[in-house]
């Protein structure tokens, strides 16, 4: 068995957590896998999986060693297709962004794009859990909202324009703020990325662009905090509170007068949409497209929803 196929070998075995899966699936004898894996371990330097009677776990270097290993032979899959389908782009993607995105916007559009290019698979993870791009192996992320420091190269999409909402029936019991100082007598659906120590978006409360169109902040009480975006919104359906989210994916909420914008002159500042990679001389063109595809999707669903919004 050479590298490359030690390699594949070695990714196969760490995502099926099992030696006997992988020879299964494979047809390669379970002591072959074994042996070339002792070899790519000795190559390296360092242990990569940790093997128990029950599973096998990839160690801190092995997370580093199975992320690279998937790109690069992904770049090896794509370069021969190159060659053998006609310089399609092919191979396997893995991409991550919010669970709204993923569900309104990109699988609407996605038979389309998989359709002018057969040759891609597309592993598509959609969840507010904010990943780690290079453990997990994705070769791209989108997030939505400010960014952390990191050492990712940041694509700029677009931006999000939000609104404040309040259901119908929640807004009869309570009111309809005129003003900031009405919202002392309403809650806030409050939103975190995690409910861990350190996790969350920071201090709660209800964010408004000031006369000087910088963010400000006025804390609110809020019985709920969630930390996905479909219980985010269900929450405000249910009548719990305000929220503040992207208009893109509520319209027909608020056509039907399920959802009701508020307080037009304080809205929340738009949200930056990026997509992060790591750092590379030369993207590979799979992930290079798909980029591209999702940036001029968001452009005119975007412009397409300020048409909306205006008339």
């Amino acid at each position: 068995m050479d590298q490359l196929d030690a390699m594949r070998a070695f990714v196969r075995v760490a995502e099926l957590e099992s030696f006997t899966r992988c020879a299964e699936q494979t047809g390669i004898p379970k002591a072959t896998l074994s042996a070339a894996i002792r070899r790519l371990e000795e190559r390296m330097g360092t242990r990569l999986l940790q093997r128990t009677t029950r599973r096998v776990q990839l160690t801190t270097d092995g997370q580093l060693c199975y992320a690279r290993c998937r790109e690069l032979l992904a770049d090896m899959e794509e370069f021969d297709g190159l060659f053998r389908q006609g310089g399609q782009i092919s191979g396997q993607l893995r991409v991550d962004m919010p669970s709204r995105m993923a569900r309104h916007l990109v699988i609407p559009a996605l038979p389309a794009f998989l359709a002018q290019h057969p040759g891609l698979q597309l592993m598509l993870s959609s969840t507010d859990r904010r990943v780690d791009l290079v453990r997990e192996g994705f070769d791209c992320v989108v997030r939505v909202g400010a960014l952390e420091s990191s050492s990712l190269v940041a694509k700029p999409l677009g931006h999000y324009r939000q609104i404040n909402c309040a259901s119908a029936a929640y807004l009869a019991r309570h009111g309809v703020p005129q003003c900031l100082a009405d919202l002392a007598h309403h809650r806030l659906v409050h939103y975190g990325s995690g409910f861990g120590a350190g996790q969350g978006r920071g201090e709660p409360g209800f964010e408004y662009r000031d006369e000087d169109g910088s963010r400000a902040l006025l804390p609110m009480t809020g019985a709920l905090m969630v930390n996905d975006s479909e219980t985010y919104l269900a929450a405000a359906l249910a009548g719990l509170g305000i929220i503040q989210m992207p208009r893109v994916g509520v319209e027909g909420l608020l056509a039907r007068g399920e959802l009701v914008s508020i307080l037009p002159g304080w809205q929340p500042p738009p949200l930056p949409i990026h997509a992060l990679y790591a750092h590379r001389r030369q993207l590979a063109p799979r992930v290079q497209l798909f980029i591209h595809w999702l940036g001029e999707l968001i452009s005119r669903t975007l412009a397409e929803g300020s048409e909306a919004a205006a008339s």
